[in-house]
């Protein structure tokens, strides 16, 4: 959502010139929730995760996300965890409003899994906030080793209701 918070008033001294211009600052709803990745994370681990799963070396199902950037058009490259139950298999956000979720809708679900030398082309197609908690809970009986700590202390044996409250803070995908 866009608004105009204020107006700002400029005034140049060596002119005879001022200039009244609105102010636009994009703000984000304020259910939104995003965890940004400490440096360690940024730098050390997801480099290494990265260079594992192009090497072939799935750990836990991870594979590398490709998708491009909404704004810039280059393509990024995120580890990933891929849930499979059954036939179907989801991508969970686990730190929120993530940038590879923003640029994933802006793509109208487009993307790429690699592990190895194999990529895979796919349509990410979000679950609505009512339909995850199921999705939710078998993402945390995975790995909640790794993500548990995104997730506000609801883990795999909280309730129903406690996964209701968070899963519109964790955006989940359908890959097709």
């Amino acid at each position: 959502m866009t608004r105009t918070l204020f107006y700002i008033k400029i005034t140049v001294r060596t002119h005879d010139f001022s200039m009244e211009a609105p102010i636009t600052v994009t703000t984000l709803d304020p259910a939104t929730h995003y965890k940004r990745p400490d440096w360690f994370t940024r730098n050390v681990l997801n480099p290494f995760l990265n260079l594992l799963v192009r090497l072939g070396i799935s750990v836990w199902g991870a594979r590398v996300l490709e998708h491009r950037g909404r704004k810039s058009g280059r393509l990024h490259h995120t580890p990933v965890n891929v849930l499979t139950t059954g036939d179907a298999r989801y991508l969970v956000a686990p730190r929120g409003e993530t940038e590879w979720v923003r640029n994933v809708r802006a793509s109208g679900g487009q993307l790429v899994l690699i592990l190895g030398r194999r990529r895979q082309a796919c349509v990410a197609e979000e679950i609505p906030a009512s339909e995850r908690a199921t999705i939710l809970r078998a993402y945390l009986c995975r790995w909640k080793f790794e993500v548990g700590m995104f997730f506000e202390g609801v883990g795999p044996d909280s309730t129903d209701a406690e996964f209701n409250a968070i899963a519109p803070r964790h955006p989940v995908f359908l890959l097709r």
